[in-house]
């Protein structure tokens, strides 16, 4: 599958709106005679993959899952800290680690810009793949594929800003009213999570199970996938019962296990392993932008600029014993699993382990800022945590048990007993640690404001629960997108 980020793309078909202030992207511009001819295009399956390839390469870039990503997921949290160094701001990381953070912050313009873009991608694919004269089967399942990536990018933009533009088909750069009426309408929170379930829905009736897939088609979106999209996109909206059974569904299909090493996940051992769900692909040649590089330890020797470090809050959190401390967690000094030393020479104590790409044990060219390393996104433990934590809410109270003992047993911890929200709550920041979830698991459970002043910080009720719609993209639409309270 890691062969779906070295696709060229057909540039003919990328020239949709991506909600920035330019029409298409440089990568995207080619010469004249590398266009077709509409009719001749849509009669070669290659040219569909190409054009379902090109969704699934935007996930690279670094407006996708790098820095500012980074930012306002992880740093904001009480799990992590900005690092680096105190004089290095990180232009506004700072302000995201001190909650102090404003409209004008260019973290939130580049995940709503990314995630735009991805969605005019796919809204482009969608418009052309129904037309291919291809084997109905296989058109199908691209369907599937790019309404899945779309789903998960509306999935990341309602948990950042709430309610926001749904944008479901391909829109004509020079259509005015339906720019103004579509791309700067905010839609509700309630209307942007039916346009998900709708997307998720329709995926799971097209894609197929993951082991279906042949090998060099390993990690694209597929049945279970969307479905742990979907299970999490009820959780988040307290739909319990839904929840339940939908992540009960992925539990019972035998398409997945926890690995028997935790530390394992977030390896190269293992990536498109039995616990992974969904991850974004990348390969040597073309790889996650700045991902590993934002986080890798900063001093002598240098692996990178040493932003996002684990808190103090978050080690202390870990129960004893508990083997995701360690597999978390790089301390400074000590030997990594690969073997090399990390000294005392570098700036911070502690390091996100799981961003970490050995340059000795694992694929690697020496460029730090396109690595191979794969991003996870959906992983077994997290559907396992979904269906504990709605089960407590319905009621069904020895399957939280189980599922909640189940990954303790794998983390070295004693299985147990009874559950307590609480419990189930804690359980999962230690599964989820520096994953990219706990400042949303927070907000959605009422833990923010305690769980920030516990970590020095100030949560503004009212306020926080949502980042700010970026101002540049207030002012592009002449002031139609309306600000989430409090900026």
């Amino acid at each position: 599958m890691k062969n779906i980020v070295n696709s060229k793309l057909i540039a003919f078909l990328f020239l949709a709106l991506t909600f920035t202030t330019n029409s298409c992207e440089d990568d995207l511009n080619v010469e004249p005679n590398d266009v077709q001819n509409v009719d001749d295009f849509l009669k070669d399956p290659n040219n569909a993959i190409q054009l379902v390839n090109g969704v699934y390469s935007k996930q690279l870039d670094y407006n996708m899952y790098s820095f500012s990503w980074i930012g306002i997921t992880s740093i904001t949290s009480d799990d992590a800290d900005k690092g680096s160094t105190p004089s290095d701001s990180g232009t506004d990381k700072n302000r995201m680690d001190n909650l102090t953070f404003s409209p004008s912050s260019i973290s939130f313009s580049d995940v709503w810009e990314g995630r735009y873009q991805l969605i005019g991608r796919a809204n482009t694919a969608l418009f052309y793949l129904e037309q291919f004269d291809i084997d109905e089967t296989q058109k199908s399942r691209f369907i599937g594929e790019v309404k899945f990536l779309r789903a998960l990018s509306y999935f990341d933009l309602v948990r950042c800003f709430g309610g926001v533009p749904v944008v479901t088909t391909k829109i004509d750069i020079n259509d005015s009213e339906a720019i103004n009426n579509i791309v700067y309408t905010r839609k509700t929170k309630q209307e942007t999570y039916a346009q998900i379930e709708a997307d998720l829905l329709d995926a799971i009736d097209r894609l197929p199970l993951k082991s279906t897939y042949a090998t060099n088609d390993l990690g694209r979106a597929s049945k279970g996938a969307a479905q742990a999209l979907l299970a999490k996109a009820y959780l988040y909206q307290e739909k319990w019962q839904q929840a339940y059974d939908m992540s009960g569904l992925v539990i019972s299909s035998g398409q997945y296990a926890l690995l028997p090493s935790y530390a394992d996940v977030w390896r190269e051992v293992g990536e498109n392993s039995s616990e992974s769900i969904y991850e974004v692909q990348a390969t040597l040649t073309k790889g996650l932008v700045d991902y590993t590089n934002v986080q890798g330890p900063r001093g002598t020797p240098d692996l990178g600029w040493g932003f996002n470090t684990p808190s103090l809050t978050l080690v202390n959190s870990y129960e004893a014993g508990d083997l995701r401390k360690d597999a978390t967690v790089m301390f400074v000094p000590s030997v990594l699993w690969d073997g090399f030393i990390a000294p005392i020479t570098w700036t911070n104590p502690r390091y996100n382990y799981k961003a970490y790409q050995s340059t000795v044990a694992e694929s690697w060219n020496g460029d730090k800022g396109q690595t191979a390393k794969n991003l996870r996104i959906l992983k077994y433990s997290d559907i396992l945590l979904i269906r504990a934590e709605a089960g407590f809410h319905i009621g069904a109270t020895s399957e939280a048990v189980d599922r909640i003992s189940e990954i303790r047993v794998r983390a070295g911890l004693s299985a147990v007993t009874s559950v307590t929200l609480e419990s189930i709550l804690k359980e999962r920041r230690a599964e989820m640690a520096m994953e990219h979830d706990r400042w949303f698991d927070i907000v959605r459970t009422g833990q923010a404001q305690s769980a920030m002043n516990l970590d020095g910080k100030t949560f503004i009720v009212g306020t926080h629960e949502l980042f700010p719609i970026p101002q540049d993209q207030i002012i592009a639409s002449d002031n139609r997108l309306t600000q989430n309270p409090g900026y």
